[in-house]
């Protein structure tokens, strides 16, 4: 496709893989505000030529256009490439927060706008799971949201989507979601998402074997799919099935070759798996001699070397990296703050007066997050490091006990574990 001001020029082949020989082909000149009207046009010259059946609610869904305002169709796009964008790098929050400004301006030019909708719940709940914005004010954004979609258009599979999301991520209702993500299967039996959705909510379950194999058929259904291989190598860490998750990450590299936060990941794998951070160390640099302007998106990488080099001048540059986003040292949904980690590398640095400073600051700045989202286990796992920091004994173990009642292993079989782990060093 190539633009030219109000005008477009399209080349359009449908080619069999297996032979390597031009089915179908055809040309278009248009005005961009045609470009909607092409794309149902190729759908039905696409399933002329592979002799497919089009029933009628696919028919009204192929020549519904997502939206009559070009420009709020731009805003959604952007969006959609900062949601995609989150899944690995350091960036996630503002990533979060663009997305969610993008979507509402969208949505402002045009307020019959269905997938922006959904989206912008997405958007939203992201922000709540990850714990970002743990409270009901970003939960009730989701909501609304929700609700709007489902009065724009009550049978759209997109909104049980988003509504799958919602009761996942916002609630851990589990069962819920994936009642949800079958009324979507009954209508798009060969969407990838419900396979990649319904593997996500199992393993939370702890459904290992039954996760493992929806996200692999996911990926069959969707081989270029980056989120869905992110995921299954995500899964083969948890598992501690290294030599698998290093070839799912040669799988996103093998179509994003040029991606950093991949490239970063596949060498914190060899750390993780044989204890060598040199290949880390390795790739930083390198990312840092040819692409500076990306070293904030491997942040947490950042972090993690120079954390296992002990290298304080280094930890202190990655921690500034971060902004308003909050640092992961592991793969469990646990953001920790800034100011904790100045303290620990203060620590590390055996600067004893600066160390207690910064753990003083950082316990201000969780009281007030602990007190805005209470029975939040997460958030209370942190509070509960920063106060053993400090060296309150009897508050730190309190609070990491409450955080594993909050949040026991049968509620969550990846967080749950966490909740353990961060007591145990609470305890230490």
């Amino acid at each position: 496709m190539r633009k030219t001001g109000t005008q477009f020029h399209m080349n359009a082949q449908l080619i069999d893989t297996r032979t390597d020989t031009h089915v179908w082909a055809e040309e278009y000149d248009r005005d961009l505000n045609d470009v909607f009207a092409i794309q149902s046009e190729i759908v039905h010259k696409v399933a002329e030529q592979l002799h497919a059946k089009i029933s009628s609610a696919e028919k009204v869904a192929i020549q519904r256009p997502p939206t009559a305002d070009l420009s709020a169709f731009d805003l959604y796009s952007r969006a959609k490439n900062l949601l995609i964008a989150t899944t690995l790098g350091s960036d996630a929050k503002t990533n979060l927060l663009q997305a969610a400004e993008l979507l509402s301006q969208a949505i402002a030019r045009d307020p019959s706008f269905f997938d922006a909708y959904c989206q912008l719940a997405y958007a939203h709940d992201a922000m709540y799971f990850a714990g970002y914005d743990h409270t009901p004010a970003r939960l009730a954004l989701a909501e609304g949201a929700i609700q709007t979609a489902f009065r724009l258009r009550s049978d759209g599979g997109e909104a049980h989507f988003a509504r799958a999301l919602n009761l996942y991520w916002g609630y851990l209702d589990y069962g819920g979601a994936l009642a949800e993500l079958e009324i979507v299967r009954q209508t798009q039996p060969n969407d990838a998402r419900v396979f990649e959705w319904r593997g996500t909510i199992e393993r939370r379950q702890g459904r290992w074997e039954e996760s493992t194999q929806d996200l692999e058929r996911a990926l069959n259904l969707d081989p270029r799919n980056v989120q869905i291989v992110q995921q299954l190598a995500l899964s083969y860490e948890y598992l501690r099935r290294y030599a698998d998750e290093e070839r799912m990450l040669d799988h996103v590299l093998a179509i994003v070759p040029d991606d950093v936060a991949t490239k970063a990941e596949r060498a914190v794998v060899e750390l993780n798996w044989h204890a060598d951070v040199q290949p880390l160390h390795q790739v930083i640099d390198s990312i840092g001699s040819t692409n500076p302007a990306a070293m904030s998106k491997i942040a947490d990488a950042r972090l993690i070397c120079a954390l296992a080099e002990r290298h304080t001048d280094t930890a202190r540059d990655a921690l500034t990296a971060f902004g308003e986003n909050k640092p992961h040292l592991t793969t469990d949904n646990l953001p920790l703050t800034r100011l904790f980690l100045e303290g620990v590398v203060a620590r590390m640095a055996k600067e004893a007066a600066e160390a207690q400073s910064a753990f003083t600051a950082a316990r201000a700045e969780q009281e007030k997050t602990v007190q805005a989202q209470p029975n939040y286990g997460p958030a209370l796992c942190v509070l509960g490091l920063i106060d053993a920091s400090l060296g309150r004994k009897e508050e730190a173990l309190r609070e990491g006990r409450r955080a594993v009642e909050l949040l026991p292993v049968e509620k969550d079989a990846i967080n749950g574990p966490a909740m353990i782990k961060y007591l145990a060093m609470i305890g230490a």
